[in-house]
């Protein structure tokens, strides 16, 4: 079967026996036209599904009235962020376009704004950019950035409270012997994370073993089993991440320990797979979906011409206490 070519507003024209620009008035709400043709116009153009080009509108009006979800790549989290910017944007009047380089490398964000932005976007939300600042023609969000506090408005997770959250947690169950499968060097989340445990133990008077923290990467498992098979193992493990969290209880299972009776595991992130890995996951939430919503409530506030009086938001994150952690074990 042949593709439908495009409709036009010249067919929307020629099928309701009017001119171009009496289309074009009735599609802009503009006055001069006689009730009863720009009901038969309205009519034709929904028979024949006939919707303005996003350029074209821009073109004419100077906006689209849609606004850029900013992507590197989809996984769980930015899924959930999405979900959040469906909410916010419904009975905004604006529309919702998730872009994807597709693997674009370095500096990815100001390649895409450049192609959307003046005739796609009226604004973007960037979701963990990887550089401070970008140049644009338009109000420009970001969520949790790479590089930290950036000049852009920015929503940002609670990295440093939520690392205290989940180590305290194990040190309330006994633990002093903590180990950290930490993110890869660079995002200034990782950092974050890190400092927070770190500042969890510090403040339970633990000692910081530097044998205890390993970098996770692309192999948490790996990484975990070389905790666990040290001299002097942890009896629980914090990592910066839920899958370097499912990984450590994949390792732990191949080394005969069981958790939690043998080690605690508590994570960050509380992707979907957290609560049915086995055991449930414990786990640092910091809602995703909140951001998204956060995000987008604020880009919109600026392509309004509003000036919110926070454009930098930290949602508090939360722990959640499911069935990988528990008291260490009487000795």
């Amino acid at each position: 079967m042949e593709p439908r070519s495009r409709v036009t507003i010249r067919d929307v024209a020629a099928r309701a026996g009017v001119s171009v620009a009496t289309v074009s008035k009735v599609i802009n709400h503009r006055y001069g036209v006689a009730s009863g043709t720009a009901a038969r116009v309205r009519a034709v153009i929904d028979d024949l599904g006939y919707e303005a080009s996003l350029v074209a509108r821009s073109l004419r009006n100077h906006r689209t009235n849609v606004i850029g979800i900013l992507v590197a790549d989809l996984e769980p989290v930015s899924t959930e962020l999405l979900r959040g910017a469906v909410g916010a944007i419904r009975g905004s009047g604006f529309e919702l376009l998730v872009y994807s380089p597709g693997g674009d490398g370095a500096g990815w964000e100001q390649r895409c704004l450049s192609r959307l932005s003046g005739t796609l976007i009226d604004g973007a939300v960037l979701v963990a950019p990887t550089v401070a600042d970008v140049s644009h023609g338009a109000p420009v969000v970001a969520i949790d950035p790479h590089t930290g506090r950036p000049g852009l408005p920015a929503v940002a997770s609670d990295n440093l409270g939520g690392a205290r959250l989940a180590t305290a947690h194990l040190l309330g169950l006994g633990h002093r012997r903590i180990g950290m499968l930490a993110g890869r060097p660079g995002p200034d989340s990782a950092r974050q994370r890190e400092q927070g445990y770190r500042e969890a133990l510090r403040a339970a008077g633990a000692v910081v073993d530097e044998s205890l923290i390993r970098v996770g990467g692309d192999d948490p498992g790996a990484q975990a089993r070389l905790l666990l098979t040290g001299p002097d193992p942890p009896t629980a493990i914090f990592a910066a991440s839920d899958r370097s969290a499912i990984a450590a209880v994949g390792a732990a299972a191949g080394l005969g320990l069981r958790v939690p009776a043998d080690l605690s595991v508590a994570g960050f992130g509380n992707i979907p797979g957290s609560a049915v890995c086995a055991p449930p996951l414990t786990t640092v939430e910091q809602s995703a979906r909140t951001m998204g919503e956060r995000s987008v409530g604020l880009l919109l506030a600026l392509i309004r011409g509003e000036r919110p009086a926070v454009t930098h938001i930290t949602p508090a994150a939360t722990l959640v206490v499911r069935q990988s952690t528990r008291a260490v074990a009487a000795t």
